[in-house]
């Protein structure tokens, strides 16, 4: 059982996402807040392993909530479900250690379907909030961390081909295809770029493959294509 914490701070809408997750027979919403304060207590005290965070709230925001979670031991995943598709919201969220990212007008089954990636340890990102981050390094992004590019020069070869296709998007099972091996393979080399390089996800590995210039906004594949 999913066990998933809701902070958000319009009741109308913290009560609905709580209805569509309490719906599913593997989810369950051990707590709402309505405020990252409120959100940051109840995951201490509750043990969650998916938080479902609202960015603009009063008192504590959703942001500044994350960052505190995610730099907890056994921390639980972030889901960041918010109206404003902003650049600067969606860099933030992830830099504050966000493992997904949605819209508040995503689908029901786009929130169920993120909340059971994020708590399986993958990254979740609907493909606008994708385009933009993209679009956002195109223009230049911020600069490069010199220790993450001393982190990239201790990749081997097929390490670094991994990581610039996981940062493309693709999947576990595409990059076992991509690369001609086994998916068991492929999660080995993964786990090894994620260590290699600092960060605990996908998302984060991402964000620093554009950091570092390793993957241009040409590597993203147009949606709906091959």
């Amino acid at each position: 059982m999913i066990r998933v914490l809701v902070v958000e701070d319009q009741p109308v809408l913290r009560a609905g996402f709580a209805a569509i997750l309490d719906a599913e027979p593997d989810l369950t919403v051990v707590g709402q807040a309505g405020d990252g304060a409120a959100g940051v207590e109840l995951a201490a005290a509750l043990a969650p392993d998916v938080v479902l965070m609202d960015i603009r709230m009063p008192g504590m925001d959703g942001l500044t909530a994350t960052r505190l979670l995610t730099d907890r031991p056994a921390a639980p995943a972030v889901v960041v479900l918010t109206t404003f598709d902003l650049d600067a919201y969606v860099y933030e969220a992830l830099r504050a250690g966000a493992a997904g990212y949605l819209l508040k007008d995503a689908e029901p089954d786009e929130l169920l379907a993120a909340v059971r990636v994020v708590a399986g340890g993958e990254a979740m990102l609907s493909p606008t909030v994708t385009r933009r981050l993209i679009a956002t390094f195109a223009d230049g992004g911020p600069p490069p961390d010199p220790d993450a590019e001393a982190a990239l020069a201790g990749l081997t070869g097929r390490e670094r081909e991994v990581f610039v296709l996981l940062a493309s998007g693709l999947s576990n099972a595409e990059l076992a295809e991509q690369l001609g091996v086994g998916v068991g393979t492929v999660k080995t080399h993964v786990n090894a770029v994620l260590t290699k390089l600092g960060v605990r996800d996908r998302v984060r590995a991402t964000i620093l493959a554009y950091d570092l210039g390793v993957v241009r906004a040409r590597a993203q594949r147009p949606a709906g294509g091959s």
